[in-house]
């Protein structure tokens, strides 16, 4: 049980043996850096139930918790707050008994639980993995570390969509102007030679279009009747019956394209314990479609097409299914959620890492999923992200102006390497050793900087001013860790850690820290609960900005005395690990020098 917990039994006991009023909860806040004090009670949501002054009710709980709680010591009311001042020994306690716990704040798969899964990334096989791609597999695969650390098992997966037009787009360019061109004659990655026959079918549609639109055709008409459109809508029709020259070049480009999805997906740290793809699953709903009409879910309408009327529920009218029998995506979702809870019987709720523009999409497939009777489906969230935009403007894949997620990682780690050299950090360091570092430090600023901000919101992303040594950004927490690992290797930290000190007055900068690094496992907690890495990176900036105040107004290795020296070196330890542990929620790594 946590501090605040305790606390409010006995506020509520104080309020009851006070006043004879039962409060359903207690509202507590930080203690205002002005007054003396720890945590605060806030007294004003009380009034509502207890008539009197806010002060003389606070300074009547407030007696009551110095007499009854050991911990407090003392208090003081200012207007309608309470704060409380904590024993040091409370604190020293806590410091004791976690200091040397490597996985404080992170727990283990609870078995009585079910599982979580989560999928992200989700690409399309005609294009490499760009900007916007990078923030949904870091939000996603950060999501699923959070909620392992919050106790959950958990499956990474991602549903890869193989099939369609725009895959047929890229084979079709590569058949009439490839020349037989692979991977390994070119030298290029996969994804990115597919990607480029994309961006090449783009630009002959266009021209086609000009041209009929120069025949005096009008410009639907134009796009609608191009020719290389039609042909791709032909492959796509021939995909679909099987054709085995088709699907034999369906396979061969694919292949290419997941050889480079997992370059990549290695580059950038993140992994999946189970794959889906479209071109199975798609589908997979359709058997559900006939229960749903059984059942009354669904309704066919004259000319055959299958919907699901959400009026009722404040939504519209969803297809389900065309009247020619074919699929729709809804169709598609629908099959593949059922399905995995089939292969993951474990499995109790689903988190899927899509943009915004998706968000009533996700609406519609959970509603639909409810009324078809499955009760896991009350446990479905939809992880909606805002779009990433450079300096430069927006990017566009079909017209090639996208920012390749392979370029940016290795661009970061070029900008970490300018401005290293530039502030002189690395001297004495070996080729190899430079150039393992600048790739975690361009990753870890990659990282921070998009997981920083609240999932929801649009990010301007600005890849220099990701990469600085000061202020809230993923290369200052990295420095601060490799400053407290270089305090730690001019001592004997095996001998010193495990000498416990139990009775000593804490200097506030060291209270403070304690206080702010007790707070990391509710911080995972309510991270798991909000689906937001974004609670995990600005509570380890806060701590990292804490343990920079302490070492600036106290000596760690220069201590007065033996006693002193043994706790400041136990806590810069307890306040790298928990660096370290916070990181690797957010897929960080954190370098033991720089």
């Amino acid at each position: 049980m946590n501090l605040e917990d305790i606390l409010s039994n006995y506020v509520k006991q104080a309020v009851k043996s006070s006043f004879n009023v039962e409060l359903e909860a207690v509202e507590f806040q930080a203690t205002r850096k002005e007054f003396p004090g720890d945590i605060t009670v806030v007294i004003f949501p009380m009034l509502r139930f207890i008539k009197g002054n806010p002060v003389i009710v606070g300074e009547t709980i407030g007696n009551y918790l110095v007499e009854k709680v050991t911990s407090v010591q003392a208090f003081n009311v200012v207007k309608g707050f309470l704060n409380i001042e904590i024993s040091d020994s409370h604190y020293l306690d806590f410091f004791n008994k976690n200091k040397n716990n490597k996985t404080f704040g992170l727990n283990s798969p609870k078995d009585d639980e079910k599982a979580v899964m989560v999928e992200y990334s989700s690409p399309n096989t005609n294009k490499p993995l760009h900007l916007g791609h990078i923030r949904n597999n870091l939000l996603g695969y950060s999501v699923a570390e959070i909620l392992k650390a919050s106790g959950k098992k958990v499956y990474k997966t991602q549903i890869i969509n193989d099939r369609g037009i725009h895959i047929c787009k890229s084979m079709l360019a590569w058949k009439r102007y490839g020349n037989g061109e692979t991977p390994n004659g070119t030298g290029l990655k996969g994804d990115k030679l597919v990607g480029n026959y994309y961006v090449k079918f783009d630009q002959e549609y266009k021209k086609e279009i000009q041209d009929l639109i120069a025949e005096g055709n009008a410009e639907e008409e134009a796009k609608k009747n191009a020719p290389i459109l039609l042909e791709a809508q032909r492959m796509l029709q021939k995909w679909e019956s099987g054709d085995e020259e088709t699907v034999a070049l369906w396979k061969m480009m694919n292949g290419w394209v997941y050889e480079g999805f997992n370059e990549t997906y290695k580059n950038l740290g993140v992994d999946f314990d189970t794959l889906y793809y479209e071109s199975d699953t798609y589908l997979l709903g359709k058997e559900f479609v006939s229960e749903g009409l059984k059942s009354g879910v669904f309704i066919k309408e004259e000319d055959g097409s299958v919907w699901c009327d959400l009026t009722e529920d404040g939504l519209d009218k969803k297809i389900v299914q065309r009247a020619d029998g074919t699929a729709v995506y809804m169709t598609q979702d629908i099959g593949t959620a059922i399905q995995r809870i089939k292969d993951f019987p474990d499995v109790g709720g689903m988190v899927y890492t899509v943009g915004n523009e998706q968000d009533y999409h996700f609406q519609v497939l959970f509603l639909i999923l409810k009324k078809l009777g499955f009760d896991w489906a009350k446990n479905l969230y939809h992880l909606s992200y805002g779009m990433v935009d450079l300096p430069s403007g927006k990017m566009k894949s079909r017209e090639g102006t996208v920012v390749d997620a392979d370029d940016l990682i290795a661009d970061m780690a070029s900008t970490a390497e300018e401005i290293s050299n530039e502030l002189g950090k690395l001297d004495g360091y070996s080729d190899g050793e430079k150039k393992e570092l600048y790739k975690i430090i361009g990753l870890g600023a990659l990282k921070y900087y998009i997981l920083k901000v609240d999932p929801k919101k649009r990010i301007l992303f600005d890849p220099k001013e990701s990469i600085d040594f000061q202020g809230n950004t993923g290369p200052f927490i990295q420095y601060t860790y490799a400053r407290i690992q270089a305090i730690l290797r001019k001592t004997d930290l095996d001998a010193i850690s495990s000498k416990i000190i139990t009775e000593m007055s804490l200097h506030p900068k060291e209270k403070e820290l304690i206080k702010q690094i007790q707070l990391f496992p509710d911080v995972v907690q309510n991270a798991a609960e909000n689906h937001s890495p974004a609670l995990i990176a600005n509570y380890t900036y806060d701590l990292v900005k804490e343990f920079n105040s302490f070492y600036q107004n106290v000596s760690i290795l220069g201590a007065d005395n033996e006693e002193d020296k043994t706790l400041r070196v136990q806590l810069s330890n307890m306040v790298a690990n928990t660096i370290k542990n916070s990181f690797s929620l957010l897929g960080i790594n954190v370098p033991e020098r720089m």
